[in-house]
């Protein structure tokens, strides 16, 4: 059965509001990783519970981490304590539609003993998998395939990795360096990583990996672009406060420039390796004002697109954080004049290709949009009503919602999708717009 349709709000009022945001996705399924690798029990403090992360806890649960909930913590569910166990086999893992789990687990299947089998959602089959294949065997584990370089895929454990030099193309995901960098410590030989593509996306996901393992007493060298040596060395047991997803605020803070008046974010860290720390650099090229008090955020607006302040459009490349294109070719489309977006080629392998359904779903509602293979470009049109299709895919949801700030009747085929990583999207969006 098709979910209900999602009527997206449209703004009546300035907005004025002051949200606390879960966990982020990419800290608390890294810090998972490493707990269940940890040399003893660590906790997990404000982690987030989502689609994605509940895969990544089933996934190490069923290769032998023992992993509970604790008390509660806040308003968005309690604390989870992770105990280490010894590595097992002989598992089914669902990856859903989660990069991180697809591409995280793999290399602690090889250090399991016994086969375990990969697969997910009929879209995860489409996201690229062969640079862990290629990876893991080149490691010397055996991985079976049935989807040529995509899931699903068995890898078949012997307890141990052997490590050393390794070479990869991560082209077309970060997560294919982080992944291998997670499990390396326990590798015999620790492992020399190099990426051997032209480009690499998303080198802040690296860096959050990195601090992560830093943080957990693992020694990170890296010994140039693109290549990092991690020795053989035991992971700390820790216990972790998860930062609020950064990323997962780009819709919210860019509400104000929509409808005008302001959104505050709280709980914003001094310091993050998150990419949605690039919004209070960037949003400010869409006119918006900017500034931090504490731990407080605040995005003003203006009087908002709705109000006739529409803001001229921009030239950005994104390379640094995709995550966060989809929000603003949201806004692009709202401007005045054109923009060009580009550095997001690798968007195409994400839970969908989003390149491709932002333009579909903009030029359904009347826009002017042109995809090239790096990137969108976005010319002014006015917009209608109409459907806008999710595709499964969570941030394409949310920026259908941001859309329909300004544009009437803008319904949502899947808003439940936005569970993957925020749970309680439109809960926070109706209290955003004091609904």
């Amino acid at each position: 059965m098709l979910p209900p349709r999602y009527s997206a709000p449209r703004a009546t009022a300035p907005l004025d509001a002051t949200l606390r945001l879960p966990g982020s996705k990419s800290l608390t399924n890294r810090e998972l990783v490493l707990a269940a690798l940890a040399d003893g029990p660590g906790r997990l403090r404000a982690p987030l519970w989502s689609r994605d992360t509940e895969l990544m806890i089933a996934a190490l649960r069923s290769l032998g981490a023992r992993i509970e909930p604790a008390e509660a913590s806040g308003d968005f569910g309690p604390d989870l304590v992770v105990t280490p166990g010894e590595l097992t086999g002989g598992a089914n893992i669902d990856v859903g539609l989660a990069g991180t789990v697809m591409r995280f687990v793999p290399p602690l299947a090889a250090l399991a003993r016994g086969p375990v089998l990969f697969d997910g959602d009929e879209a995860a089959r489409r996201r690229p998998m062969r640079t862990t294949i290629e990876a893991l065997r080149s490691l010397g584990v055996a991985v079976d395939e049935w989807g040529t370089g995509r899931l699903p895929f068995a890898v078949h454990g012997t307890g141990s990795v052997r490590g050393g030099r390794l070479e990869i193309d991560a082209s077309a995901s970060s997560q294919f360096v982080s992944g291998l960098l997670l499990a390396a410590p326990r590798f015999e030989e620790g492992l020399r990583l190099r990426h051997t593509g032209a480009r690499l996306p998303s080198m802040p996901h690296i860096e959050m990996t990195i601090a992560t393992l830093r943080a957990r007493g693992v020694a990170v060298q890296t010994l140039g672009p693109g290549e990092w040596h991690v020795p053989p060395q035991p992971i700390a047991a820790l216990d972790v406060a998860i930062e609020p997803d950064l990323s997962n605020a780009a819709p919210f803070l860019a509400a104000p420039i929509v409808s005008g008046g302001r959104v505050t974010v709280a709980g914003w860290p001094a310091s993050t390796t998150q990419v949605g720390a690039e919004l209070e650099r960037l949003l400010p090229r869409f006119g918006a004002t900017v500034a931090r008090e504490g731990d407080r955020l605040t995005v003003e607006g203006g009087d908002g697109i709705v109000r006739g302040a529409v803001p001229s459009g921009v030239d950005l490349d994104l390379g640094i954080g995709g995550e966060l294109a989809p929000t603003f070719v949201g806004l692009a489309a709202l401007c005045a004049s054109p923009s060009v977006i580009t550095g997001i080629g690798h968007l195409r392998g994400h839970e969908t290709d989003r390149i491709s359904a932002l333009a579909a779903n903009i030029n359904a509602l009347g826009g002017r949009v042109v995809e090239f293979d790096d990137g969108l470009s976005v010319s002014p049109a006015p917009l209608r009503g109409g459907l806008w299709r999710a595709h499964a895919d969570h941030r394409m949801a949310t920026t259908g919602a941001l859309v329909g700030l300004a544009v009437p009747d803008v319904e949502i085929d899947d808003i439940a999708s936005t569970s993957k990583t925020l749970p309680e999207f439109t809960r926070l969006w109706d209290r955003m717009l004091g609904r």
